[in-house]
């Protein structure tokens, strides 16, 4: 708890208020024992618990003096202001019954998606299955040590991406790195073969020696060659855990494909929208970015080989 958190509590009420407005008509409220009032406000023990909790505090300190004196201070100045804001009647400015609405939404629409994943069950032969059917992931798991050299992307990313294409080393490629101004680190690490997506994965089987291959991973670009590999297989525990966490992944993905259809049949668009919207495909979409999310874009060879790397964890 610091003073950034207090800016991130006031944030929070600033820029998406929901249920700042006692007009709104749109949230009850909240039980549990008064802990304090503020003018009109009223903050009650199950409104403090949960800000305990959504601070990711242990429930074993959620008692500290230190920690409650802080959390009391920026729960009653979120009061304070709300009741402030109400006074001038802010929470009836388009702008802000837009925030509202849609904060409201968004609230409502995580709440779904939790409970859909809540009600996610894996059973060990499903994990079993999981296990036997993605060899490369666990019983014959290679593991690539390789040199790398990582950079966050930037717009313009194809200018050096042409600028190292006959590259032969990294060495190379810092140095031409360092000339653009692009600033980047490099460091050994560690790709396990079999959670790369199918094309990198080959190109890395057929690698020539000191091969160099371009990654883009997350936000960030990496340089890297392989140094070395062998055999790690990943099993026990962890394993089964790493399963169960894929297929449930997975089970989710599911899950909001089939949202996003339904919310396709259900949807009718007006005027222009309608026009805009017939050349697309949202659920395609939607598909493509829970993949990209996850780390699961494809890969393009190309000398030096570009492709995508999964996100590290």
């Amino acid at each position: 708890m610091n003073n950034h958190c207090a800016a991130a509590i006031i944030g929070i009420c600033l820029f998406a208020p929901f249920g700042c407005s006692r007009n709104a008509g749109q949230v009850q409220e909240p039980g549990g024992q008064v802990v304090a009032r503020v003018g009109n406000e009223v903050l009650t023990s199950l409104e403090l618990d949960h800000e305990l909790r959504l601070a990711n505090i242990p429930a074993e300190k959620r008692k500290d003096p230190a920690i409650l004196k802080q959390m009391l201070a920026e729960l009653t100045l979120r009061k304070y202001l709300v009741e402030q804001a109400v006074t001038l009647k802010l929470d009836q400015e388009p702008n802000v019954l837009l925030d509202i609405s849609r904060s409201r939404e968004q609230v409502l629409a995580n709440a779904l998606m939790a409970r859909k994943a809540a009600s996610v069950s894996i059973t060990a032969s499903e994990v079993d299955h999981f296990i036997a059917q993605n060899p490369a992931k666990f019983a014959n798991r290679l593991v690539l040590a390789i040199d790398q050299m990582r950079f966050a992307l930037g717009p313009n990313i194809q200018e050096v991406i042409a600028a190292n294409q006959a590259a032969k080393s990294l060495d190379e490629i810092d140095a031409r790195l360092t000339s653009m101004g692009i600033p980047h680190n490099r460091s050994e690490g560690q790709l396990s073969q079999g959670d790369l997506p199918p094309d990198l994965a080959k190109a890395l089987q057929s690698r020539k020696a000191d091969e160099i291959f371009f990654a883009r991973s997350g936000p960030s670009g990496m340089y890297f060659k392989v140094k070395s590999e062998k055999m790690l297989p990943f099993e026990g525990e962890a394993a089964t855990n790493f399963s169960r966490q894929s297929l449930k992944a997975d089970a989710m993905k599911a899950k909001v494909a089939a949202a996003s259809a339904g919310a396709r049949q259900e949807t009718v668009y007006s005027g222009e929208y309608a026009k805009i919207m017939g050349t697309t495909n949202p659920v395609a979409s939607e598909a493509a970015s829970i993949a990209s999310s996850e780390g699961a874009s494809l890969a393009v060879p190309a000398a030096p080989t570009e492709a995508t790397a999964p996100p590290k964890n």
